[in-house]
């Protein structure tokens, strides 16, 4: 029975040239053979939790996930598919009690660790690298191009929806003399990004996008959207349309994916992004149909596999200084984690959108800054 797991799990990776003991910085070398029956039984759950445990590696793990992934081999093994398929349809899980979790587990981690990986600013989104040579710069330029196509002007009132650490308000009010309300819900981001933006005309507040109530000329989310899930897209931008003016822009930065779908990643959604989803160009657009209209479309894909280059090199970098409390099987499922999002980046079958939005269109059209 083994022997017939274990050829069955070296056929598939064939298909993605991968080979179980082979020289190639992207095969792998299994240690346990119990990671061939994981992987058949579990899924890309077993292929993440075997690699946690231990039970094989990778010199180049971005290398062999990029290819497993554009050859879609995980289509070939898909555990569970039917009980999360049937959860998602009829459950909601990012209601307002479960949107928390994600704060709790994932964003509430430590602010060491972030710190060690985002780089000089704690901005937790995809960078842009048109003309940037490094993390910071490409940073800094992504937050800039966001306000520039917002069109912010001094004395502007600006939304963040999940405001992170607070980095990108904190720029916007000192570079384009803007004010703001930043919301998250994770307690760990709200208190740094009150400390942050101390001073500032900036209120940082732990709450649900849909308690929102007030006016803003402008408003923006960076990779947030991810974890607002297909039930509550509508509502979603029903929120967004109630707090702007007829003349206010609306920017959405999110991750999304080549197919609608209504669950995500069976090991991401336990291990990283609990209740997490990426939303297809049509669900965005189906959601939003009749609220706004669409301004500018910006692709922005490529830059997410550099940008998760260098937040890998930070971290593993820091791992020595780290509190004692990421241990090595913590170390191991960051280092997949971010691996398998640039395999996914890489394969084009993760995508990166700026959307720019307006309630009633534009007068004489909008012109996107690039």
């Amino acid at each position: 029975m083994a022997e017939r797991f274990a050829r069955k799990v070296q056929g598939l990776l064939a298909e993605a040239d991968v080979r179980v003991g082979g020289q190639r910085p992207w095969d792998i070398q299994v240690h346990d053979a119990r990671f061939y029956a994981r992987v058949l039984s579990h899924g890309s759950l077993g292929l993440g939790e075997s690699y946690m445990d231990g039970d094989w590696d990778c010199p180049s793990l971005d290398g062999a996930l990029y290819r497993l992934l554009r050859a879609r081999v995980d289509e070939r093994v898909r555990a569970g598919d039917i009980w999360d398929a049937l959860y998602a349809r009829w459950f909601n899980p990012q209601t307002r009690a479960r949107s928390r979790q994600v704060g709790e587990r994932h964003y509430d981690l430590g602010n060491d660790l972030y710190h060690a990986m985002l780089g000089q600013r704690l901005v937790y989104s995809c960078a842009y690298w048109r003309n940037a040579d490094s993390l910071d710069a490409a940073q800094e330029a992504k937050l800039d191009l966001v306000c520039r196509k917002l069109q912010l002007q001094p004395g502007m009132r600006v939304v963040d929806i999940g405001c992170g650490w607070g980095e990108a308000l904190k720029f916007a009010a000192e570079r384009y003399g803007v004010s703001g309300v930043g919301i998250t819900i994770s307690r760990e981001q709200a208190d740094y990004a009150r400390e942050l933006c101390a001073g500032l005309p900036i209120d940082i507040r732990l709450q649900d996008y849909r308690d929102l109530h007030e006016r803003f000329d402008a408003g923006f989310s960076l990779g947030m959207f991810e974890h607002v899930g297909v039930k509550n897209y509508r509502t979603y931008f029903q929120v967004m349309r109630r707090l702007l003016p007829e003349q206010g822009l609306f920017l959405l930065h999110t991750i999304g994916g080549n197919e609608s779908v209504r669950r995500t990643d069976a090991w991401i959604n336990k291990y990283i992004f609990p209740n997490s989803m990426l939303p297809s160009a049509a669900q965005i657009s189906q959601a939003s149909e009749g609220l706004f209209v669409l301004e500018d479309w910006h692709s922005l894909g490529a830059d997410y596999d550099r940008t998760l280059q260098a937040w890998r090199s930070n971290v593993e970098a820091a791992w020595p200084r780290l509190d004692g409390r990421y241990d090595e099987r913590f170390r191991r499922m960051w280092h997949y984690y971010l691996s398998a999002s640039m395999g996914g980046f890489r394969a084009r079958r993760l995508q990166l959108w700026q959307i720019v939005l307006s309630p009633t269109g534009v007068p004489g059209g909008y012109s996107a800054p690039r």
